[in-house]
């Protein structure tokens, strides 16, 4: 059965609680005619308020990342819904996707000891005040990952957001503090900053722009659904701008760049 009919429509159980999480975060399976699936459940209920985002508006925010990401083709989310029928009412069911605990994408390391096929991000010092440098792999899906949160302005890219996959393939999770009109890009993902766009990454913008320009298209449909009309217009707006420069941004000098903690 497909995924995404299982999470719409399947009983949703939840087995577990994910600590430590900002928002009620709960593990559990959504089941539909003997067949199930393994989900993580995010009631709206439980959303802590934020000062630069209006209350109640996290769950959508999250599907509207899947959405993007859907549109994009990269699949960087994992299959997301709105269930109005949860066990603590509306909220964001996801699908669960198990990542491979041999690979880190985004890793602490000494100075001097920055893997091979890495990009050095920032240094800095860990709980014991010894040095450590921010690094991450440089493979396509983590790369494909950087270009979609500056189109949906992710302010909370943290390491532990990310999820590797056996098969190489790289996950994207916890999107509620995204789409604001406001430059809030808050990531660990920085190892591109400066250069130019991967040409089938340009491709693949350029594909959503043309489908957000379209005032009639399913993207902009689905996206008026679950977004306010300016925050649409603003990820238009960031899709442009970043196939007009045609290179990664740079960290704010104005604000934090790096999410706190940034795992």
């Amino acid at each position: 059965m497909d995924e995404h009919e299982l999470l719409n429509r399947g009983e949703i159980e939840i087995t577990g609680r994910i600590m430590p999480a900002s928002n009620a975060t709960f593990f559990g399976t959504a089941t539909l005619d003997g067949e199930s699936i393994e989900c993580v459940y995010k009631p709206v209920a439980g959303e802590r308020p934020l000062w630069d985002f209006p209350d109640g508006t996290l769950a959508r925010r999250e599907v509207a990342a899947y959405v993007v990401s859907e549109a994009l083709g990269w699949d960087v989310v994992p299959p997301t819904v709105l269930r109005a029928d949860a066990p603590a009412g509306a909220g964001m069911v996801q699908a669960w996707r198990e990542p491979d605990p041999r690979q880190d994408p985004v890793d602490l390391v000494r100075p001097s000891e920055v893997p091979s096929g890495y990009r050095h991000v920032l240094d800095a010092y860990d709980a014991d005040d010894r040095p450590v440098s921010l690094v991450h792999e440089d493979s396509d899906p983590l790369r494909r990952m950087a270009v979609f949160d500056v189109v949906v302005n992710n302010a909370d890219r943290k390491g532990g957001h990310v999820l590797a996959m056996p098969d190489g393939h790289r996950f994207g999770v916890d999107h509620g503090v995204s789409f604001n009109v406001d430059d809030k890009l808050r990531t660990v993902l920085w190892g591109w900053a400066r250069e130019p766009l991967d040409p089938d990454d340009a491709a693949g913008l350029r594909a959503l722009r043309d489908q957000l320009c379209e005032p009639a298209s399913d993207l902009v449909a689905r996206l008026h659904e679950l977004l306010v009309g300016y925050e649409v217009a603003a990820t238009l707006t960031r899709c442009e701008l970043l196939l007009r420069r045609n290179v990664m941004p740079v960290p704010s000098r104005g604000r934090p760049s790096i999410p706190w903690p940034a795992f």
